[in-house]
This record gives structure tokens, sequence and C-alpha cells, in this order.
């Protein structure tokens, strides 16, 4: 079984890096050195951001993958989800894509200008632990949402669970793959922005040990 991990930052998967045994873990595709009897894993490090995300895709995961998992943080617009929780984002949409008119914004599949801005994860019951996840539905922006009145407007436009800044462009670049879909821990709630309410530390501990443990018995 091959598996493709994608991950924005070293940082949000340091952890998982150690577990497999990868020491130099900058920008790019990186192998385990740790074996396994029946899974080769490795490790796409892409930048922050849905560009950098979608190029380094489209550069390194052209091989055929069993499964390949989007794995980091994200906010959370539905307070309902608790900070550290682990979520499967299942449908995610490019926020941003579209245009205004005057104080209204057309959303892109108003503009009738073909292809989409919405993207949906596919797996299998194969994957149990991954489907025992609570399913959301996420957004992808460049700026990532601070203002009471830009997330009000936000939310009544495409009602999103949650929101990353690279998820519905690993999604798009997925087409060629067998099984993928985007793992999130909530890390902080989407508000007017203060780090202080933030807990990175339990998001990543737990993202991490769902990995492992996932590589571990699947």
């Amino acid at each position: 079984m091959n598996i493709l991990i994608v991950a924005a930052t070293q940082f949000e998967v340091q952890p998982l890096l150690d577990f497999l045994e990868i020491k130099h873990s900058h920008v790019g595709l990186h192998h385990s050195e740790k074996v396994f009897d029946n899974k080769q894993i490795q490790v796409l490090i892409t930048g922050v951001g849905m560009v950098n995300t979608a190029y380094m895709m489209g550069k390194f995961s052209n091989n055929l993958y069993d499964l390949i998992l989007n794995a980091g943080v994200g906010g959370a617009f539905d307070k309902t989800l608790e900070i550290g929780q682990l979520v499967e984002v299942t449908e995610d949409t490019l926020s941003e894509l579209g245009a205004e008119d005057g104080d209204n914004f057309i959303t892109y599949d108003q503009l009738h200008l073909g292809g989409t801005h919405i993207y949906n994860a596919y797996t299998n019951d194969e994957y149990l632990k991954i489907n025992n996840l609570k399913k959301v539905k996420g957004i992808t922006a460049n700026t990532v949402h601070g203002n009471n009145a830009s997330i009000e407007k936000i939310k009544n436009r495409h009602h999103p669970d949650v929101e990353s800044m690279e998820g519905a462009a690993f999604l798009a670049s997925c087409g060629h793959a067998k099984h993928y879909t985007q793992i999130r821990a909530i890390s902080n709630y989407v508000e007017k922005r203060d780090k202080s309410k933030w807990n990175m530390p339990i998001a990543i501990k737990n993202l991490n040990e769902f990995l492992i443990d996932f590589i571990e018995k699947i």
C-alpha cells in the first residue's frame, strides 16, 4: 500500500516525521526510513496556501497512491466542535473565487464559466478510523477570517464548519488517486484574531497521534 501524507508545514506533523524517521523535512517529498511489512509511506511538505499546495501536488503526486491524506490544523466556525477535535473535511470550497458586483458577491457557479469551486473527498469503508471522524464542510481562503463582518458574510454565503488555507486545492489535485481526504485538528475558533485562545499544541498532538495510530493499524 502506497500512502502519501500532505502537510503545509513541518511543525504540524513533526511527531509523525519523527515516527517515520524522516530527518530532513524541508519543503518537498520525503520517503520514510521506517520499514513496514506492506506499506510505503511518503510525506509531502507543500508550504502554506493553496498555490503552494497545488504546485507541489502537481510536481510530486504523480505516482499512483492508494491513499492521500491532507493533514493539518484549522479554524472552526462551528463552536460545537471542540479545540483539539479531529474532523474529516469531506467537502471544501474555494470561498474567494467569484466576482464582486457592488456590495454583492457573485459565487463562481453563478458566473457560469465552467469547472467548479467545490471539491469533495473520496474514501470507502476500508478506512474505518477515518470514517469514524465527524464529517464537516470546509472553505479554503488566502486570508483567514478575523473580522466579525467578513465572518458573518462568509457564514451566510457558504455555511462552513471549518477553514484552512490549503484544503480545496489539495482535493482538486487528487483526481488520480484511489482514495483521498482531508483531516484537520481544530486549533482555534474563527473569530477576531486572539492567539491567546488558540491551542496549537493539543491540536498537533491529537493530529499526529491519530496519524501514527492509523499508519500502524491499517
